[in-house]
């Protein structure tokens, strides 16, 4: 029997496509084989390949003059990449909501000079802080849409005039509309709602792939761009899994129509955590994400009964980040409403 898996990352896919794999692991259509032992360069992965591209062009409604790159190494990779290619006067601008946002500032402070244009450690990123000053001459300015860790997310996304704006869009892509044209580069880990672990997605805008710095031809974002992802071996079978995960999510009515049961699931835990008795949630209400909702108990022996409970019932995954403890449900795509509901139902018998 198959829980309802809270699991902030790998994180839980639709039943549909793991079905479609199960039956096409063996031999996927006519090849004879199965996609994990193709060639990279063979017609048949070259078709898997396109399609997962065209799918999340059509998706995310991305304009031509972006390119969709399929990396390796995750978001934590391109806490490098994205610095040591778009660095030109050697300056970046950083808004600090959280864990990821701060490794990202971190790993930048290495190459350039980073500056912190706005945080919320103070309020233990609890929300979004305001952001009132954004330097006219720094290369690129950094957020994180959807912050996995403490459940906030950009309600509203900065304008940054002529400064580019990147977004580490791991645990919020494709979960809501967002326009492409107001970002020059999105980036995301696949193991939230575009996949299995093992592929990284970049959208880049085409004048921010030139730059001047030697660099390594693999750290370099138009080598990949010029090879259309296929520079060295792609992460094959976990594109294949995009792939899937994108026809999907295209027949719930695509990113839109996601959104609406987005905002219903999280609807319905928000409501009971702002009447219950017992459990608290932790994000401000104006910066809620739809994706993770951490909340607690107030008590550490309560917060880890619950999990042991809630996993008995079937309910797995529900404890909070090693960092901060508590509760958390991630609730992203591929969790059904059900399981929400579940969820809910076990918390209000635990509550009483």
């Amino acid at each position: 029997m198959r829980t309802y898996n809270f699991s902030a990352g790998p994180a839980a896919l639709p039943q549909e496509v793991l079905e479609r794999a199960a039956r096409e692991l063996v031999e996927y259509g006519d090849a004879g084989m199965s996609v994990m032992e193709m060639s990279h360069r063979s017609k048949s992965y070259e078709d898997i390949h396109n399609a997962a591209t065209q799918l999340l062009r059509d998706l995310m409604n991305i304009p031509q003059n972006y390119k969709v790159l399929f990396l390796q190494g995750g978001a934590s990779q391109q806490f490098a990449m994205i610095p040591m290619n778009l660095s030109k006067k050697g300056k970046a601008d950083f808004v600090i909501t959280g864990e990821w946002a701060t490794r990202a500032y971190k790993e930048a402070s290495r190459i350039l000079n980073a500056n912190i244009a706005a945080s919320s450690e103070a309020q233990k990123f609890a929300n979004i802080p305001e952001i009132t000053k954004i330097s006219a001459d720094a290369d690129y300015f950094h957020i994180c849409t959807n912050n996995t860790i403490c459940g906030t997310r950009f309600t509203e996304i900065p304008d940054t005039g002529n400064v580019p704006l990147v977004a580490d869009m791991s645990s919020g892509i494709l979960s809501e509309v967002f326009d492409v044209q107001k970002f020059g580069l999105i980036y995301a880990g696949a193991q939230k709602n575009i996949g299995p672990a093992g592929v990284t997605v970049v959208i880049i805008r085409e004048d921010l792939l030139e730059n001047e710095n030697k660099l390594p031809a693999f750290m370099q974002y138009k080598t990949h761009a010029d090879a259309g992802s296929m520079y060295n071996t792609p992460p094959t079978y976990s594109i294949y899994m995009a792939k899937l995960c994108f026809e999907w999510l295209k027949s719930k009515g695509g990113v839109a129509g996601i959104q609406k049961v987005n905002e219903a699931k999280a609807k319905i835990l928000y409501d009971f955590l702002d009447e219950s008795s017992l459990f608290k949630g932790i994000a401000a209400k104006s910066h809620r994400s739809l994706m993770n909702i951490p909340f607690t108990t107030g008590d550490e022996t309560k917060d880890k009964q619950f999990v042991k409970e809630a996993a008995s019932a079937g309910l797995e995954n529900l404890g909070g980040h090693r960092l901060v403890g508590g509760l958390r449900a991630s609730i992203y795509n591929a969790m059904p409403t059900e399981g929400v509901q579940a969820l809910v139902d076990f918390m209000k018998k635990f509550q009483n």
